[in-house]
């Protein structure tokens, strides 16, 4: 009842105000409307007499002129006349005609300017008040045998105007009070019927009935998914809070049933190399892919299928290329694949790698498209298509492809197993539907990635890019409300997960503290203890901004000389695809940039920056960010980038600053760092200036709010969104399939 009277004096009070408003347009329209006809009327009756005026205008005595204006004040709303000669003194007027208005003070109006003769004589009308009321002065010009006598001016009375103004408002308030009222019981007699109709829907939902009205049917959807999501939540607040291997495990556990999950990626997160001595090394690859999935494939078991490329690793895999991993734990299969070199050649550095790479990456590198490679990436998507099927032990497994090197195999997988839920993660951006258009083969790119069940991206204008691509280029159904695309009767999710870190990394148990950190780096790199560090963590690749980033050095230096000798940049860059061309120019051109800026700033054994190109194992990784003053992440474009978390994730001290360039994926995540564009070398200097003033205070500030967030959004949250919503999608189908054999076995016709 509140609520109603609530609703009642809102609905009253806004149709008063707009009756108030609409009472002043009527005021007005309508006085302008009486005014117009007043002044039509006084033209008319001296129109009528004009021909009588003109004939005695110049008698001597006047008495025809009075007689006829007399005449003419008969009506009852004039007042008085009186009549002017053309040198503007008065010829005569009514006993009644007010001595306020004289003919000097209305003839400037009529006449014509003294600068154009020959000019017709105007009708002016003004208005005016007398103690009477409100009056109309209008003053109209005499003609006779094209020669102007003079004018007649005419008082006409107004007080009607008033009285016609005050009843059309009077009109307006009553019929806009009656509309109010009948609105009002209008308005709370529809609510409350269609409230009815409303709680008796939601009392069935509530009760688990499947809703009478067709329009509740979204609604039903929506509150589902939010409850199973709610409850997920719950579940992890219950038992144990934060996101963890043991709640990733347990929670798959409820979801999947104890289950194996299959992997398909092209990295492995073991790589064996044989050394020179005859003994085997293994090291773990320069790969946020690897850093991200390989916490979650310890957590949930199962098997990584990747791409054997070490040059041990056929001697430490069984006949079928199996080995448990990690080493000592043996938490899941790793199953590997061997390619020859063509292979290798045309579907990872060719297609792959000068072809997708830089057509979804704003790197102002030139995607390469070969025939050649093509059938290659087609033949190597099957073969790993196939692995992942054997892999599989039900008719329905969840399988969760990672990346671009994989965009055909989840259309083979799904010919080969139609129930298995696939799921794809595409770890790097998606163009927008021109850039995309470029690639020859956008056709069998986009049917391939149909055939996942959910098609995840790091963000949403990820997620929209890919389905403005399928809209364009694909005959199919966007559905944009549920962020769905249904071809041949089969819907493809298409969901943001943005990746993120384990928490805490396993790799800082070993890891000495900030202060041992330091003073190793500062002894290893022959500094001052007074020194400040700068540290970039990459793979050599164009998208990465090395270079963009060492100008920023020389900026930085070269407007601030008091840190030259003091501050020192130290890049571990892993050297990458260096049988591409394009990976081989930038080789030298960071070589060349970075002994320029050595040759300008350097002095004795002081380097202002420090390239180390070689692979770096994540305890030495992270070893270098937490001896760190400043880490700046500076890439050209990025799915997200967890070389920026990883820094964050080493800083237990909560002290040193990220630099993060805007266009990564964490930009949009990580708001407390600094952020720049990497192309503004200015700003990205001052960034870095800032970063290595910033107090003490401040750095805590920062680095505790983006560690608070990734220890709540970490990987195992990331991978448990995915398999969850991959679990309820697979349970959704079943009870689908179930449900069409029941009814197929009742009507076999």
């Amino acid at each position: 009842m509140r609520q109603t009277f609530k609703f009642l004096v809102g609905l009253v009070v806004s149709l008063g105000i707009l009756t108030l408003a609409t009472s002043a347009v009527v005021q007005r329209t309508t006085r302008r409307w009486f005014e117009g006809e007043v002044r039509l009327r006084a033209e008319l009756v001296v129109s009528g007499a004009r021909e009588t005026l003109a004939a005695h205008w110049n008698d001597a005595d006047h008495k025809d002129l009075d007689r006829t204006l007399a005449g003419i004040t008969r009506d009852q709303r004039i007042m008085a006349a009186a009549g002017c000669n053309a040198d503007l003194a008065l010829l005569t007027s009514t006993p009644s005609f007010p001595p306020s208005f004289s003919c000097t003070q209305t003839g400037p109006h009529v006449m014509p300017p003294l600068n154009t003769p020959g000019q017709p004589w105007s009708v002016w009308h003004q208005s005016a008040s007398l103690p009477g009321g409100p009056v109309l002065v209008s003053s109209i010009p005499i003609e006779n045998e094209g020669r102007t006598l003079g004018f007649v001016m005419l008082v006409q009375d107004l007080s009607f105007a008033e009285l016609r103004e005050a009843r059309t408002q009077r009109f307006v308030l009553i019929a806009f009070g009656i509309l109010a009222l009948v609105a009002s019981a209008v308005t709370v007699l529809v609510a409350r019927f269609t409230w009815r109709g409303w709680r008796r829907e939601i009392n069935r939902l509530a009760r688990g009935e499947a809703p009478q009205r067709p329009e509740f049917q979204p609604i039903v959807r929506d509150v589902r998914d939010l409850v199973e999501r709610i409850m997920v939540e719950r579940e992890t607040e219950l038992e144990g809070g934060a996101w963890t291997p043991q709640r990733l495990k347990l929670t798959l556990t409820r979801h999947l049933h104890g289950e194996k999950v299959v992997i398909v990626a092209n990295r492995e997160p073991y790589i064996h190399e044989r050394q020179s001595d005859g003994s085997i090394t293994m090291r773990h690859p320069a790969s946020g892919l690897v850093t991200a999935l390989e916490p979650v494939m310890q957590a949930c078991s199962g098997v990584w299928v990747a791409h054997g490329s070490g040059s041990a690793d056929r001697d430490v895999t069984d006949r079928r290329g199996h080995i448990p991993v990690p080493p000592g734990e043996e938490s899941y299969l790793l199953r590997r694949l061997w390619l020859s070199r063509e292979e290798e050649q045309g579907y990872y550095y060719g297609f792959s790698n000068e072809g997708l790479w830089p057509l979804c990456h704003l790197a102002h590198a030139r995607p390469i498209f070969r025939t050649e490679d093509w059938r290659y990436y087609l033949e190597v998507n099957q073969r790993f298509a196939d692995a992942a099927c054997e892999e599989v032990d039900s008719e329905d497994p969840i399988i969760l492809i990672q990346d671009y090197h994989f965009a055909l195999a989840p259309r083979m997988i799904r010919e080969r197993l139609p129930q298995a839920t696939v799921l794809m993660f595409w770890h790097i951006p998606w163009p927008n539907a021109e850039r995309f258009g470029i690639c020859p083969w956008r056709k069998e790119l986009l049917e391939g990635m149909l055939g996942n069940s959910i098609v995840g991206f790091h963000t949403q204008s990820h997620c929209n890019n890919f389905m403005e691509c399928v809209d364009r280029y694909l005959e199919c159904r966007v559905d944009r409300e549920q962020n769905a695309v249904i071809q041949h009767g089969r819907a493809t999710l298409v969901r943001s997960y943005p990746i993120s870190l384990e928490w805490p990394v396993r790799w800082l148990k070993t890891v000495p503290s900030a202060e041992e950190c330091r003073a190793g780096v500062l002894a290893e790199l022959g500094l001052k203890p007074d020194a400040l560090i700068g540290v970039g963590v990459d793979r050599l690749d164009y998208t990465k901004g090395v270079e963009e980033r060492f100008l920023a050095v020389e900026r930085l230096l070269e407007r601030n000389p008091e840190l030259r000798g003091r501050f020192t940049f130290v890049q571990l860059a892993a050297p990458s695809r260096t049988l591409i061309e394009r990976y081989r120019e930038l080789n030298d051109s960071i070589e060349l940039v970075t002994a320029r800026i050595n040759e300008r700033f350097g002095q004795g054994s002081y380097q202002p920056i420090i390239l180390r190109k070689a692979h770096h194992e994540p305890p030495d990784v992270f070893r270098y960010y937490r001896a760190a003053d400043v880490c700046y992440v500076s890439s050209l474009h990025d799915g997200m980038n967890l070389v920026a978390k990883e820094f964050l994730a080493a800083r237990e001290d909560e002290r040193g600053v990220l630099v993060l360039s805007q266009f990564t994926g964490a930009a949009s995540e990580l708001t407390e760092a600094l952020i720049v564009n990497p192309y503004d070398t200015d700003e990205a200097a001052a960034a870095l200036l800032t970063a290595l003033s910033m107090s003490p205070e401040e750095q805590r500030e920062r680095m505790r709010a983006m560690r608070a967030y990734l220890a709540e959004f970490n990987v195992y949250r990331w991978a448990g969104r995915m398999l969850v919503d991959a679990a309820r999608l697979r349970r959704r189908e079943r009870l689908t399939g179930r449900l069409t054999k029941q009814w197929l076995g009742a009507n076999p016709d």
